[in-house]
């Protein structure tokens, strides 16, 4: 059976500071929900705990205080509405939130391509496309290291030219192998943590979208499973995202036993 689109786990709300549309409400994330018959939709605004040293000054006014504000989420019968984050890592490889504040989400997504916060997330010395390659591939791997509840994680945009702003983000993913894809994705299967499907795929054409769909063929090879995740800011963004979901399955032919599920039986 195909990969059935019922679901967005990666949406802003305005409280995302690279959002702040009076228009981003929950209430409107639940309106496309119910428009284009999602069954299932998750709020990941950007989050860095307060209770972990180190955030940027971006990042300090989104603490937990911040994105708990958004609580409670509205319901509707047709719909589940789940509270999650979008938390970062720094150039460390320190994930933003403790273990206390685990529990508190129903989902966790983690970015490993945000490598566009010079001094924050990448070091000076990693700018290259080089260093850039490195960094993503350490900060996976750190992160699969890590003492998480994977069952209720996913790896945010797998691709995105965010790894290498004014370049072309290919140019990172190349120099990444597929014997290393696939070690990072065997283990990600073995953990049992999700997939994001982001990736404007109708972007992409020829060898380009080879490059873009590549990691995802190597991650399904694997053994991942998948999730789909809109990372929409601004009602624009939710307009075009099951357009986009549907291209994306079909460009991998997924199937929904490929399904990643953080929430089963759970009730908001």
């Amino acid at each position: 059976m195909r990969f059935k689109v019922d679901h967005d786990y990666h949406i802003h709300s305005q409280l995302s500071t690279c959002s702040s549309d009076p228009a981003q409400t929950p209430e409107r994330i639940l309106a496309y929900a119910e428009q284009f018959g999602l069954k299932t939709i998750c709020l990941t605004d950007h989050f860095w705990d307060e209770k972990v040293p180190g955030a940027s000054k971006w990042y300090e006014p989104q603490n937990f205080a911040h994105v708990a504000s958004a609580k409670p989420l509205p319901q509707s019968e047709n719909v589940r509405f789940f509270f999650g984050c979008e938390a970062e890592m720094d150039k460390y490889d320190r994930l933003g939130i403790s273990e206390e504040r685990l529990s508190e989400f129903d989902f966790i997504i983690v970015p490993t391509t945000h490598l566009h916060m010079s001094g924050f997330t990448i070091a000076e010395e990693e700018m290259s496309a080089e260093g850039r390659a490195k960094a993503y591939v350490r900060r996976f791997e750190s992160l699969l290291k890590m003492d998480l509840p994977f069952e209720k994680v996913g790896i945010a945009h797998l691709t995105c030219p965010l790894m290498y702003p004014k370049h072309n983000h290919h140019d990172v993913l190349d120099l990444v192998s597929d014997a290393v894809f696939l070690d990072l994705f065997k283990e990600a299967a073995k953990k049992g943590m999700g997939i994001e499907l982001n990736t404007d795929i109708d972007c992409y054409q020829g060898e380009a979208r080879e490059k873009e769909l590549r990691p995802y063929f190597l991650a399904r090879e694997a053994g991942c499973r998948f999730y789909l995740g809109s990372d929409a800011h601004h009602p624009i963004g939710l307009d075009y995202a099951v357009y986009n979901f549907n291209n994306f399955v079909d460009a991998l032919d997924l199937k929904e036993e490929e399904k990643f599920d953080p929430f089963g039986g759970i009730t908001p």
